[in-house]
């Protein structure tokens, strides 16, 4: 469904900020690969820019899609199916639909432009605003999320395992407030469906999503993608029951009761995710451990297996050993 409100009063139905930085290139042509060209949006890219040499950004993303690139001048209007980018040494805010720029300051140390256009993109789209943290190093974006979730618009950041960077994503993980985790490929369908809707739809849209992912994979999704990014491990492939307490076995040793606000923790503290990890390799196993299963093959498999064989045949069979083999030698 097309989220523009009106095809002739050239207003964006939903103005999207995209913050990026070391890495984000790759992210953004992924973004836009997939971004239908007229979903009435304005798009909005705030990338760390070196002052010393001239971007070729509108020419790279030119390669990925139709929409109309702008470099942005101030008081440039906002328009709906268009992309703008920001120019090197300058901060860039949003105000009724304008972009407008100020030179950076030189005498800062910390330069944080994506933080300074999300907060002024909360404050004149509101529930208009959808913000995206893309791959890049630092924290910058953090903070101007925050504000967007607290004006009532969409937060989306990069799944940290996709993130060629991910010091980025994994700051804005942090603050608690991300709506919706993926990689950038998956972003532009989720977003226009978010933008299809009434506000009352995104509520129970929402709700939805929620009870959907409400088994094992959606309810630690950000703890396993930490987990795959530092260890190239996907811990969701595991067991549900040994995982599942595993994590809960950390939370209550943290007195931590959401699930949520437990991710949080391990995108801050590096040591807390690697005593989760050290934890979900302990070896849990006996022999015969599953009984059920043992039981199936004894009356169920085997017999089929061996159902019209002769006392000659070969009959060859594969264990997969794992642990200390007690499961695999039953």
């Amino acid at each position: 469904m097309s989220s523009r409100i009106n095809s002739n009063t050239r207003t964006p139905s939903f103005i999207v900020g995209i913050g990026a930085s070391a890495g984000g290139l790759s992210a953004l042509e992924k973004f836009f690969d997939n971004m239908q060209p007229d979903s009435g949006m304005a798009f909005v890219v705030i990338q760390h820019l070196s002052p010393d040499f001239k971007s070729l950004m509108d020419d790279l993303l030119a390669r990925h899609t139709t929409m109309a690139i702008n470099r942005v001048t101030n008081g440039t209007v906002l328009k709906p199916d268009s992309i703008y980018l920001i120019p090197a040494k300058s901060q860039m805010t949003v105000k009724d639909g304008n972009l407008y720029l100020t030179d950076r300051d030189p005498s800062q140390h910390l330069d944080l432009p994506i933080d300074v256009f999300f907060r002024s993109l909360a404050e004149d789209a509101r529930e208009r605003a959808i913000g995206i943290v893309l791959s890049g190093t630092g924290s910058d974006g953090s903070r101007g999320i925050q504000t967007i979730h607290d004006m009532g618009g969409l937060v989306l950041v990069q799944a940290v395992d996709s993130a060629q960077f991910d010091g980025m994503p994994r700051s804005a993980l942090a603050t608690g407030v991300c709506d919706l985790i993926l990689p950038p490929e998956q972003m532009p369908m989720a977003i226009v469906k978010y933008a299809g809707l009434s506000p009352a739809q995104r509520v129970e849209e929402f709700r939805r999503l929620a009870e959907e992912e409400s088994d094992l994979d959606g309810e630690y999704r950000t703890i396993f993608s930490l987990l795959r990014s530092q260890y190239n491990l996907d811990f969701s492939r595991y067991k549900p029951p040994t995982v599942g307490r595993r994590i809960q076995r950390r939370m209550d040793t943290r007195e931590v009761g959401d699930t949520n606000a437990y991710a949080a923790i391990l995108a801050k503290e590096p040591e807390e995710l690697d005593a989760l990890y050290r934890d979900l390799l302990i070896g849990v196993t006996e022999f015969f451990r599953d009984p059920k299963a043992f039981r199936k093959l004894e009356e169920t498999i085997l017999p089929e297996i061996f159902q019209g064989r002769k006392s000659q045949d070969d009959i060859r069979v594969w264990t997969a050993g794992c642990a200390t083999g007690e499961e695999a030698y039953s």
